[in-house]
């Protein structure tokens, strides 16, 4: 059934400004500096595709900066290939620069953008920070600009000499603007948009206000690999819980009053319990051992496949949505809705249209819709999979309309999403939430990989002091420590989310529990942060790599 773009259209901003494709998060990285140095807008670049010889070239011009570099220009090559340039094709013939690594802020500047797209993502993040509450959003802001763009003068734009960097840094540095025009941010590529959950919002603002806390004591590099593993895992999180949340919204037309700002329960300053009521919060469960053929391994396989198998659901409840967003501006434009054309109206406020007070407009609006696409259909062979099924049903039109884009596009929407998940949650690499075997059809698992731990404790063993607004590290027991896991971002590791794909644990599942938490203490001491002086509870505690006073 061929179909009009205006019926496929599957992003609404309102849900969510990711555009659900493969995304890579350095990427995203390097263009969210774009919107933190431009103020969310995007940049206009005049200089969009620099190869690798054009980065060879540039340092061997500076002998004064690169002292010996020009004796051995394969050598050079070779390290800006593995060190400071992200690759697309890496290895092959048709191999290209997508950017430099994000080191720096201005990296965005050199970046290509058919190789280096962040399909929304940078958007995202961004206006997720800008909307986070009591302002501590914009503070994360205003603390992300001050490390990624550190050794340049912002009222010159020039590298500043007596800031000391690290060397890949002062690489980049050196490219800046001397060798290319200044770059423009793009006006009107900005539309605040504020997040459908808000309280996902404020946690990612805590966690980057507490990261931001060892800038002088962490290497740079290692510091924009935290952030990178961070953002993507709060990117998966996010998307995750709008699986749970979104089809919810649309069962109870726009009805959660804990979802209103004012109401929401989330206090990300309460290390124990930051979700409070949240009736949307998500429970994974992670096999720390990542052992694959295990009981573990098959309890975090179930895990896994609970979510994503919510997947089908959200795509439709997202088309759902758009299509109430069509009818709201339609109602808008002509007056049945007060407030005008330009008038936002939020998730909540279109869902409620689904009301029985609009019944008779909505199904008028609907049955024109189907009108439309009936005629593109064009003759019996092009009518829809499943078409015969679908009018049995004795939908309304609102409904049927629906059913007859998923029929077409449900299945293409998915395989997109699970995509972009994978993405967020560094499926196989270091940092990773998420684990699957290379073999064909092999179930994915939820894992929590050293690098990812290592984050989340560096941010957890801080605490914040109201009275004299300071973070403070601090030691953490182990119980207490898998609690913050389980209550702040859902991760269940002595225990099972209970409602998120299981139910009371067996005698078997009991055990592998028990042997999942021993895991856990094994990894904390291969990285360096557990303290165990004796057999004795009290003893057993997470202890910071870095003391903030």
């Amino acid at each position: 059934m061929p179909q009009r773009a205006k019926d496929k259209q599957f992003r609404l901003p309102k849900v969510t400004i990711v555009d659900f494709k493969s995304i890579e998060m350095e990427r995203t990285l390097t263009a969210l500096f774009a919107r933190i140095h431009h103020d969310g807008q995007d940049s206009r670049l005049s200089k969009p595709n620099t190869t690798l010889e054009d980065f060879t070239a540039h340092i061997l011009e500076k002998p004064d900066k690169f002292r010996g570099f020009d004796q051995e220009p394969a050598i050079l090559r070779g390290w800006l290939e593995s060190h400071l340039l992200d690759l697309v094709n890496r290895g092959k013939h048709n191999q290209q620069v997508a950017s430099p690594r994000p080191l720096h802020g201005f990296t965005y500047r050199f970046r290509n953008p058919k190789h280096c797209r962040d399909y929304g993502s940078a958007e995202h993040l961004y206006e997720t920070l800008w909307h986070a509450r009591n302002g501590l959003g914009r503070l994360a802001l205003s603390s992300l600009k001050k490390f990624f763009f550190e050794g340049v003068d912002f009222n010159t734009q020039q590298e500043d000499s007596h800031v000391k960097i690290d060397v890949e840094t002062q690489a980049l540095l050196s490219l800046s603007p001397d060798d290319m025009k200044e770059d423009a941010p793009v006006r009107g590529s900005r539309i605040p948009t504020p997040p459908l959950c808000i309280g996902s919002a404020d946690l990612l603002a805590d966690d980057i206000q507490r990261l931001m806390q060892y800038r002088s004591k962490i290497p740079r590099s290692v510091m924009v690999e935290y952030l990178k593993i961070l953002f993507g895992f709060h990117l998966a999180l996010y998307h995750l819980r709008l699986m749970k949340l979104l089809p919810e919204l649309v069962k109870r037309k726009g009805q959660a009053p804990c979802c209103e700002n004012a109401r929401c329960p989330v206090k990300p300053g309460q290390a124990l319990t930051p979700f409070g009521d949240c009736s949307f919060q998500i429970g994974i469960f992670v096999d720390v051992r990542n052992h694959p053929g295990t009981t573990l391994a098959s309890m975090a396989e179930t895990s896994a496949d609970f979510h994503y198998r919510r997947i089908p659901g959200f795509v439709k409840a997202v088309y759902l949505t758009k299509k109430m967003d069509e009818f709201a501006l339609d109602q808008l434009k002509r007056g049945v809705i007060p407030g005008g054309a330009s008038k936002f109206m939020s998730v909540a406020e279109v869902l409620s249209l689904l009301g029985e007070k609009h019944t008779a407009e909505r199904e008028n609006y609907f049955k024109a819709r189907m009108y439309s696409m009936s005629e593109d259909m064009g003759d019996e062979d092009a009518l829809p999979d499943g078409w015969d099924q679908i009018k049995a049903l004795r939908l309304t039109e609102l409904e049927t309309f629906v059913e007859c884009i998923m029929s077409q596009r449900g299945d293409y929407q998915r395989r997109f999403i699970i995509k972009c998940l994978d993405g967020f949650l560094l499926k196989n690499r270091p940092g990773a939430l998420i684990a699957q075997s290379r073999s064909r059809n092999a179930p994915r698992r939820f894992i929590l990989d050293s690098a990812l731990l290592e984050v989340l404790l560096q941010i957890n063993v801080l605490e914040f002091d109201s009275a004299d607004g300071r973070y403070h590290s601090k030691q953490i027991q182990i119980d207490r420590l898998l609690s913050i896991l389980r209550e702040r971002y859902g991760l269940h590791i002595a225990s099972l989310p209970k409602g998120e794909g299981f139910q009371e644990p067996s005698i078997e599942q009991r055990h592998a529990l028990r042997s999942n938490k021993e895991a856990f203490k094994d990894k904390l001491r291969e990285i360096g942060f557990f303290q165990d002086l004796s057999d004795a509870y009290i003893t057993q505690h997470v202890s910071p790599r870095y003391q903030i006073d």
